[in-house]
């Protein structure tokens, strides 16, 4: 006995330290490679969305919009005339500098050429935006020498865009021209902008909002002088087009589905330099550090204490790091989520692998030996076997605990899932790998902030499309897995939320489009959300319940999960009629929605019971 533990002891250490240098290894490709860069955008967008910064009041936009073309009744491009009338409205305003982006490389009727340049010599603050540019030189308005004999000076616009489309830095110079942004702030202090500010010839945009948080006017508005002057007296004011038609709008941190216009782009850059580019990315060494820490987490708990505490030490660390990340965020340092996680999850993997790797070796070894040490071995086995599904539990647990301290909603919603699941022709093994994947439909809310997720009152439409993207985030955590144990964890995870009438999220499903798994889900999760007693209401009692559960039949819930689901809960047969809806509807199919949609958003903590 003595001999074989020492071997145990020897052999653990190294393989647990494989596993967190394969972890180390794959948390590293994944930051080196980019490969995942688009959750680590989507994992941006949450942070752009959590924080709540001051609407900026030193900048603004002049939109050349669909209801400037309405009015001035005016084919693009526009006469020249038409911009000098807007510069002439800008400066008598008191505007403080006037960036136009729209180009004007290429000469048109000398009359109007001249207006537009007349216009810009008298305003003596205009910067004029190109992309044609000749190692630094331009041809905007004739040449560089006319602007600087008119006071103007053009600029860089081009601006960097990321895979899948998304502008998240703006550039200090592109071929020897210094950008928009740069030009701007420089005219404006009448200081030189650092170029160390711009990591790689590079800086991040500090969007203060999503579409239109900065104050636009309509340029129909501007040029006809129907607009008040405070609106742009001692402002950075950037005229550019915004309509979707000119095709100047674009993807960002901010939204991936409501395109930002250019011009705004640009005015968020402007704000940028103008405050010292305080969004900065975090160095090298911390990425890696972090990778490291990450993955070595669970392998060097696990020489301290069991597998099962280990996993929870993970889970610890998952919240801890998540919550730094957006307090490093907020105070200015962006630091990249993905790779980091992807380390700890294969961290944890690799140590539950690990050491049930290495007590199936043992127990072989063992068994040769006596039958003392065989039955050693099985218990070590088993409890590594408890501990792999135990992760599933915890995670489950570790969202559920943050909105509902018993933490006992998921076992319970699990069982009435596991009790219809069979009453609708589901084998036991098909019933149980619902039970289990079903405790894991809201581990997206580990990434909802608590000042959202237990706000007792009601969200306000912000909050309320955080609290939304739980869906996401949690499929998002699940996805990628070759188990299906954690395939249909996921989709119960992204659609739980979907009604049988098509109005749910994050999708829009509608009717049997859903999947059987997730319609399931719906109705059990929505019922135990009602009869339980949580700190912002009491319980409903089992009749109440049950009486909103057939409410929403045909509306919320499918009608023939919900007939059945009324017999389950009465007690009724596991088996019968149902069996033919089972073989309709297969498991991999997509969701149903749950008790927050049966309230208007943006909700209260009540309507989120579930």
């Amino acid at each position: 006995m003595h001999h074989v533990r020492s071997i145990l002891a020897r052999r653990r250490p190294a393989a647990l330290a494989t596993a967190a240098l394969l972890a180390f290894a794959l948390g590293s490709a994944a930051q080196a490679t980019g490969a995942l860069h688009r959750l680590e955008q989507s994992a941006l967008q949450a942070r752009f969305g959590v924080r709540h910064v001051p609407r900026p009041d030193d900048v603004a936009v002049v939109a050349i919009d669909d209801p400037s073309f309405s009015t001035l009744r005016q084919q693009w491009p526009f006469p020249r005339s038409l911009h000098a009338r807007a510069i002439d409205r800008l400066r008598a305003a008191g505007a403080a500098e006037i960036v136009y982006d729209v180009q004007f490389t290429e000469p048109t009727k000398p009359a109007e050429d001249m207006a537009l340049y007349d216009a810009v010599g008298r305003a003596r603050n205009v910067v004029l935006a190109t992309t044609e540019i000749d190692h630094g030189r331009t041809s905007v308005l004739g040449g560089d020498d006319n602007l600087a004999r008119a006071h103007s000076q053009a600029a860089a616009s081009n601006l960097p865009v990321e895979a899948g489309g998304v502008i998240t830095h703006f550039p200090y110079s592109v071929d020897g021209l210094k950008s928009i942004a740069t030009v701007t702030a420089e005219r404006v202090t009448g200081r030189p902008v650092a170029r160390s500010r711009f990591d790689g010839g590079r800086a991040w945009i500090d969007y203060r909002g999503g579409p239109q948080t900065i104050r636009t006017l309509h340029f129909s508005d501007v040029v006809r002088g129907h607009f008040d002057p405070a609106a742009v007296r001692g402002k950075v004011v950037v005229i550019g087009a915004t309509t979707p038609s000119l095709q100047d709008v674009h993807a960002t941190p901010m939204s991936s589905s409501r395109l930002m216009p250019g011009p705004e782009i640009q005015a968020d850059a402007i704000w940028t330099v103008l405050h010292g580019v305080p969004l900065r990315g975090a160095p090298g060494w911390l990425a890696v550090v972090l990778i490291a820490l990450l993955a070595a987490l669970a392998p060097v708990a696990r020489l301290l204490v069991r597998p099962l505490a280990a996993v929870g030490i993970a889970v610890a660390g998952l919240v801890a790091f998540a919550v730094a990340a957006q307090l490093l965020f907020d105070a200015g340092t962006i630091v990249s989520v993905v790779p980091p996680v992807v380390a700890l999850l294969a961290g944890t993997v690799g140590m539950v692998g690990a050491s049930y790797l290495g007590e199936s070796r043992e127990r072989t070894r063992v068994s040769r030996d006596n039958e003392q040490l065989d039955g050693l071995v099985r218990l070590r086995t088993r409890e590594l076997r408890e501990s792999e599904l135990e992760l599933i539990r915890r995670l489950g647990q570790a969202a559920e605990l943050r909105d509902d301290q018993t933490g006992q909603h998921i076992d319970r919603m699990s069982h009435l899932c596991y009790r219809l699941a069979r009453a609708i022709g589901f084998g036991e093994q098909e019933a149980d790998l619902l039970r289990r994947a079903a405790a894991l439909h809201d581990v997206g809310k580990i990434g909802i902030p608590d000042r959202i997720l237990l706000k007792p009152g009601k969200l306000d439409a912000d909050e309320w499309e955080v609290m939304k993207t739980h869906t996401t985030i949690g499929a998002e955590i699940l996805s990628g897995s070759p188990s299906k144990l954690v395939q249909t964890a996921e989709t119960i995870a992204r659609t739980h939320h979907e009604r049988w009438d098509g109005t749910g999220y994050p999708i829009g499903l509608s009717a049997t489009d859903i999947p059987l798994v997730g319609r399931i889900t719906s109705v059990c999760d929505v019922f135990d959300a009602l009869v339980s007693k949580r700190p912002y209401k009491d319980g409903w009692s089992t009749e109440d319940a049950l009486a909103e559960i057939r409410a929403q039949a045909g509306r919320q819930f499918d009608p023939e999960l919900v007939e059945l689901f009324l017999d389950v809960v009465a007690g009724g047969g596991e088996a019968g009629a149902g069996a033919v809806l089972h073989r309709t509807q297969p498991l991999d199919e997509e969701l149903a929605s749950t008790l927050a949609d049966l309230r208007d958003a943006p909700a209260s903590s009540a309507a989120r019971a579930a």
